[in-house]
């Protein structure tokens, strides 16, 4: 069995193994970039998102959440309470089951509307957590 996101496919790999990165960047010094590459090399399976960008580190881009077709464990947020706000409907669709929002990026509304729905969610650092092994 296969999974898809943005057209693409991938050998199925257990769930807790898709990560979504929202916000991500192709700059090397942006924090959602290294922690992209992070994950890629402690073997998750990782989806960046971005609006304007068709590829990261080698990853195809998807540019919208809703066209993410994955179990997604974890999401990390590396977008600012202002944008989440325009997003907080796709987020809660995506039904992660957990979400790390990274410093910054803290939205109590959006947060709400996570557990509410039954997301763990962690104010914390994806780098931090990947580092000390409590990802």
């Amino acid at each position: 069995m296969e999974f898809e996101a943005s057209g693409r496919s991938w050998p199925q790999l257990p769930a807790e193994h898709n990560v979504v990165v929202l916000g991500a960047s192709p700059k090397p010094a942006r924090y959602s970039n290294q922690a992209m590459r992070m994950l890629m090399s402690h073997g998750y399976r990782v989806v960046p998102v971005h609006p304007m960008f068709e590829e990261i580190e080698g990853v195809a881009v998807t540019n919208r959440l809703v066209d993410i077709h994955l179990d997604v464990h974890t999401l990390a947020m590396y977008v600012g309470p202002e944008r989440s706000q325009m997003m907080i409907e796709d987020i809660v669709a995506l039904n992660p089951r957990r979400v790390i929002f990274n410093p910054g990026t803290e939205s109590p509304e959006l947060e709400d509307r996570l557990q509410s729905n039954g997301a763990e969610c962690i104010q914390g650092c994806t780098l931090v957590m990947l580092r000390t092994n409590q990802f």
